[in-house]
């Protein structure tokens, strides 16, 4: 069997709800824990590009992902992590569900430390799980093509159509918003890495899922 595809032992010990309280800590951490310990963590567990190249601190690619900025940054995630994380979780088990998470947020970090590092923005500061999460969106909506997802507990969407509207929105504000402190491109990059995860690793055409040619 291709080691590439071989598949894991599955289980499933809420691997969700591990990454919330981890996010959780952290940002209350940066919040009541004095100016000093919040000025550490940023500059420690944010991904800072000039930072990564001169002093070497490549674990920022991961540690970025559990940093956030505000209650609405990190209210906001961690609700799609838990709406949509728990069931793919429980489709792909929690071993699976953590490569996939990891893997395409760490990606997506490192492909916005190229775009920052290149295009003059060396000293930003990269946090949040968006990347991660736009992989689990992109998840979510391959794995229940069927499903129906209400925005803002109103307007009812297939997932698909969800999905790709978030990133088709995406595109256009990574091209049109400027300086606007979200990093589109990083949401971006999420999607696309949890795209290149579907067709690696599990030989599966995102595209025949989410356009019901299944």
């Amino acid at each position: 069997m291709n080691i590439i595809r071989k598949p894991f032992q599955y289980n499933n010990f809420h691997a969700v709800y591990w990454l919330i309280g981890i996010n959780l800590i952290i940002f209350a951490a940066t919040q009541f824990m004095g100016g000093e310990v919040r000025y550490y963590l940023t500059v420690y567990l944010s991904m800072i590009p000039a930072a990564v190249v001169e002093f070497k601190w490549i674990w920022t690619f991961v540690t970025y992902m559990f940093m956030h900025g505000s209650f609405a940054h990190i209210i906001f995630n961690m609700l799609g992590l838990f709406i949509f994380g728990i069931h793919v979780e429980k489709q792909m088990g929690s071993k699976e569900f953590l490569l996939y998470y990891l893997a395409t947020g760490t990606l997506a970090g490192i492909f916005s430390f190229f775009v920052y590092y290149y295009t003059g923005n060396p000293l930003i500061a990269l946090m949040g799980a968006s990347g991660a999460l736009f992989a689990v969106l992109l998840a979510y909506a391959v794995f229940f093509p069927d499903s129906i997802v209400y925005i803002w507990g109103i307007l009812p969407l297939r997932a698909p159509v969800m999905v790709l509207g978030y990133t088709a929105l995406e595109l256009i504000f990574s091209i049109t918003a400027g300086n606007s402190g979200v990093a589109h491109l990083t949401h971006l990059a999420g999607f696309a890495f949890g795209w290149l995860y579907f067709m690696t690793r599990f030989g599966i055409n995102p595209l025949r899922r989410l356009t019901g040619s299944r």
